[in-house]
């Protein structure tokens, strides 16, 4: 059971984090922002949230640079509402996962590509 907890918690904190995002900021560097995932450490004092953002590339680091002043703010919020002795220190990183699979899938096609064209 305890294995399950920072998942569980994970979970929440992402939806409090998502909620937190579309009502309670006002920056507009985070209005395109979406928490793609939390991971949490096992004793729940760290927890890394991955986002990815609808701006170009370019922007990605003003994005995690208005998240990181923002983060003590994110920390007061998500506090409360989650019920934790310690509310966990929020480190927030870009999301790479949908770049690298679409980096594989460009190099699996290339590969089947080239395949195709060494049988003929």
């Amino acid at each position: 059971m305890g294995e399950r907890r920072p998942e569980r918690v994970a979970h929440l904190l992402q939806a409090e984090l998502a909620r937190l995002l579309l009502r309670a900021t006002n920056d507009p560097r985070l209005r395109d922002v979406t928490v793609t995932e939390v991971r949490m450490s096992p004793d729940l004092r760290v927890a890394r949230v991955y986002v990815r953002t609808l701006a170009t590339t370019a922007a990605h680091a003003d994005t995690l640079r208005a998240l990181g002043r923002a983060s003590a703010f994110f920390r007061s919020q998500v506090g409360r509402p989650l019920g934790l002795r310690v509310t966990p220190e929020l480190r927030f990183e870009y999301d790479t996962t949908p770049d690298t699979a679409r980096r594989i899938d460009d190099l699996l096609r290339a590969a089947g590509t080239q395949r195709d064209e060494d049988e003929e």
